[in-house]
């Protein structure tokens, strides 16, 4: 699968806030959390739809995926979104070795499995 999506009995808000702390647990830090709903809104487009993009990063990780690969600089920052959808609050992410896989580079694949393992128990941690 392309994704790894979860449920919580969060709202987004919280969910949001516990992703936040659980990262910095696996030394991520957010660069910036994107309330998409809001921005929708300001732009004058009809969308109510609860959806937070939040940008991770692990300056060290990045530093070494991309000392092998420049090219794996086209997927940074990851991705985890925080999002209500059927009145269930989700968080997911695209897996990063779904990404990396499109290099067919197998040092950054298994160096991609590693980050996702991490982003993956961040994201369970916060449910």
């Amino acid at each position: 699968m392309f994704d790894y999506t979860v449920e919580t009995t969060k709202n987004v808000e919280e969910a949001v806030c516990a992703l936040e702390e659980s990262l910095k647990g696996e030394k991520f830090g957010v660069l910036w959390s994107f309330d998409l709903t809001a921005t929708l809104k300001e732009k004058g487009v009809d969308f109510d739809i609860p959806y937070t993009v939040l940008e991770v990063c692990n300056p060290h990780e990045a530093k070494r995926v991309l000392s092998e690969n420049l090219l794996v600089g086209y997927f940074l920052p990851c991705k985890i979104v925080v999002y209500e959808e059927g009145g269930k609050t989700k968080i997911g992410l695209p897996k990063p070795t779904s990404l990396v896989g499109m290099l067919q580079d197998d040092k950054i694949k298994a160096i991609a499995e590693e980050i996702e393992k991490r982003l993956i128990s961040s994201i369970d941690k916060a449910v």
